[in-house]
């Protein structure tokens, strides 16, 4: 019988969870603290440590009894979880760069963990919420917060790839000049490209791209009086969920561009299903039937069999990314073929 832990290590808060061999999850909101990730790996995987505890006694459980642990981070880190040589904005310390942060963990624990970046942890649970863990399905999901996250989800298993960059869906490139209504626009992501998904669909496109690109249209809005575009942005989703009329055409461009998104995965790998999660449709379902109807608006023909592929809404975001690293530890678990440290 396996019980196993999922661990959502972000930048500004660890998130736990518990989940057991009938996949049914022991804590049901948020178990979660800040995170120590900026003073380095020995603090930081202390830190980790000390709130297993805390979760495994909130789900009425001992850490003894916990099979396997799964992991999930902020990348840049290879698919073993092996951080990037050159830092990333949550590990800062000097200790973290090439720091083997799945390997850590587990000689910590002394257990295995299995590793996922953050964005293919989110997938992971959306494709759970929909399928289970064992129905040989495909999905992709697309996650839209500061960035642009996501995974792609092939008979049940996290596309990773050669390096652990499988599936970084924000930096697909799209053909953004067939939306209506962007004439003349520039979106530059913070990768440097031009035109990819996430330069158009993320909280930074807002502040970055469509603020400054819409707000002389709507001359007199009360967002063109903010100083600063980045808390500017953020009150978008709550305005076009009221209504207002820039905000709501600043989504429609959001939802237009992940529909050329969407309609280029289905031509690569004709889904079961498209998954859209994180902040931004943390709304009501009005808006949210809205969106979607603006995400299939932007979609060009598509054959008679695959015209019925559904667009869904990510279920419980905030604990996305520990149910998923949570769902992959027990895929190993189950597979017996456990990963010591």
């Amino acid at each position: 019988m396996h019980i196993v832990a999922g661990v959502d290590l972000g930048g500004t808060a660890i998130n736990y969870t518990i989940i057991n061999e009938q996949e049914q999850f022991l804590i049901e909101g948020l178990c979660e603290h800040p995170a120590r990730s900026k003073e380095g790996p020995a603090v930081c995987l202390q830190q980790i440590a000390d709130g297993l505890e805390i979760a495994v006694r909130q789900a009425g459980l001992s850490v003894a009894e916990v099979t396997v642990v799964g992991l999930d981070t902020p990348g840049p880190a290879s698919a073993n979880g092996v951080l990037s040589a050159r830092g990333s904005t949550n590990f800062v310390h000097p200790e973290w760069a090439g720091f083997d942060i799945r390997g850590g963990l587990a000689a910590k624990l002394g257990k295995p963990v299995a590793y996922l970046n953050d964005g293919n942890a989110g997938a992971l649970w959306g494709h759970f919420s929909l399928f289970g863990a064992s129905a040989k399905k495909t999905s992709i999901s697309a996650i839209i917060g500061t960035g642009l996250g996501g995974g792609v989800i092939i008979e049940d298993n996290v596309v990773k790839g050669r390096g652990g960059f499988g599936g970084e869906l924000g930096h697909v490139l799209l053909p953004y000049q067939s939306i209506r209504g962007v004439e003349g626009i520039h979106p530059v992501c913070n990768c440097g490209r031009v035109g990819d998904l996430e330069s158009l669909c993320s909280l930074t496109a807002i502040s970055k791209t469509l603020l400054p690109y819409f707000l002389p249209k709507f001359p007199g809005h009360e967002l063109g009086a903010s100083e600063d575009l980045s808390q500017a942005a953020k009150k978008v989703r709550g305005m076009a969920e009221r209504g207002d009329a820039l905000c709501k055409e600043i989504f429609r461009v959001q939802a237009h561009a992940l529909g050329l998104f969407f309609d280029e995965m289905i031509n690569t790998f004709d889904p079961d299903a498209l998954i859209i999660g994180g902040g931004a449709l943390e709304t009501a379902k009005e808006f949210q039937d809205w969106f979607i109807g603006e995400v299939r608006a932007a979609m060009p023909d598509q054959r008679e069999e695959q015209a019925g592929i559904p667009i869904v809404v990510m279920p419980n975001g905030d604990t996305a990314g520990a149910r998923g690293a949570a769902i992959e530890a027990l895929k190993l678990a189950r597979q017996g073929g456990l990963m010591g440290d």
